[in-house]
């Protein structure tokens, strides 16, 4: 296809109100409330002027991810909206261009802008995300449970680490299950409490450890003491210390390599809920930036207009269908992390709506 002026004015044209829109966007979602937090955050001392603009501009990562198909959906519909009350559209339909020629410009717009919100998701988002919490000197600390199963699915050994930070781990409560197996409960044999412990490559390392000895009554029969033991050795140990690093990260904070690893370890260990979640945002990663063709498109659709047709009823859907989009998709999120629907069908049901709208639009428009 020959690039032509047509082609070159209207990607000027949509690509100006895409990214002025998108600046509109990214202000009205800082300027409420981050704005003023950190504002006077660093009235109060907290942060100097230096930290509160790099506190924004990490910031900016998330809410542009946001902005790009808000950005292309409304800079599509003001330039079509502006063409067509000029009858610019008018002529462009006289001299013989199909509609899918005239909206080619916005095509290969929406393409770069895919690009860019796949791009962000993927790289700008969880890079940020971490710098963040380097800022905030907020490091996630919290809890994790792991329990090794035999063939039989009966548990072989639970590990509970009551706080753990990086690689150092505190309050390490092991259970070493007995292999006699009572109607309504699976006997211990053992429980070792670890004051600390340390992640290493290939093992886990305990210290100072208390050794419970129970026996098959469940009566404690020995207490002694170990300086050290390892437990969790080769890449089983591996495994786990990634499943304990990410599981208290929220998605935007993993990068697509990492998210697909980790949903393979929660499909090894069984862990369903977190496998169902954490898959159906894997494939928002990919579904997520198509939205942006498909806005661009609905913008396009919803801009073409009679002279004296009102202009609220395109804006007003598209802001509809922007609200629609981003307010269901936690609804999405746990239908698939219930079980309730496949987490690609939850993923790809957005898209699909929107792909569907857009054949409405065109065929009640009789373009």
């Amino acid at each position: 296809m020959k690039i032509t002026i047509y082609d070159k004015y209207i990607f000027k044209q949509v690509a100006v109100t895409t990214f002025v829109a998108i600046l509109l966007f990214t202000v009205v979602w800082i300027a409420p409330e981050m704005l003023l937090n950190t504002i006077k955050k660093i009235l109060a001392g907290e942060y100097t002027i230096k930290m509160g603009a790099a506190y924004l501009t990490y910031q900016l990562p998330l809410i542009l991810g946001k902005a790009f198909p808000v950005g292309l959906l409304l800079g599509s519909l003001f330039t079509f909206d502006k063409l067509s009350k000029d009858s610019e559209l008018t002529i462009f339909r006289a001299v013989g261009l199909p509609f899918h020629r005239i909206i080619a410009p916005v095509i290969v717009l929406s393409l770069i802008v895919t690009w860019l919100c796949f791009v962000t998701y993927d790289k700008f988002i969880p890079i940020s995300q971490q710098r963040l919490m380097n800022m905030q000197c907020s490091n996630p600390v919290s809890q994790y449970i792991y329990t090794k199963k035999d063939e039989k699915n009966q548990p072989v050994i639970s590990v509970i680490v009551s706080r753990y930070d990086n690689n150092i781990m505190n309050n390490v409560i092991v259970l070493d299950f007995s292999k006699k197996i009572y109607d309504d409960v699976h006997g211990i044999s053992q429980i070792y409490v670890a004051s600390t412990g340390k992640r290493l490559n290939n093992k886990w390392l305990l210290n100072d450890i208390l050794v419970y000895d129970i026996t098959p009554e469940g009566i404690f029969k020995q207490i002694a003491h170990k300086d050290s033991m390892e437990i969790m050795h080769g890449e089983i140990a591996n495994d786990i210390s990634f499943l304990m690093t990410y599981s208290n990260k929220k998605d935007r904070e993993i990068t697509n390599k990492d998210l697909h690893k980790y949903i393979e370890l929660l499909k090894e260990q069984k862990m369903e809920e977190p496998y169902r979640l954490m898959l159906n945002k894997y494939y928002q990663r990919f579904f997520h930036p198509f939205i942006c063709i498909l806005l661009a498109i609905m913008g396009c659709l919803l801009g073409f207009s009679k002279p004296r047709e009102q202009r609220l009823i395109g804006f007003t859907i598209a802001i509809g269908a922007i609200f629609l989009y981003y307010i269901t998709l936690p609804f999405f999120d746990l239908l698939a992390e219930k079980g309730v629907i496949l987490p690609i069908i939850a993923a790809a049901f957005p898209p699909v709506s929107f792909l569907f709208a857009c054949i409405g639009f065109y065929k009640s428009k009789d373009i």
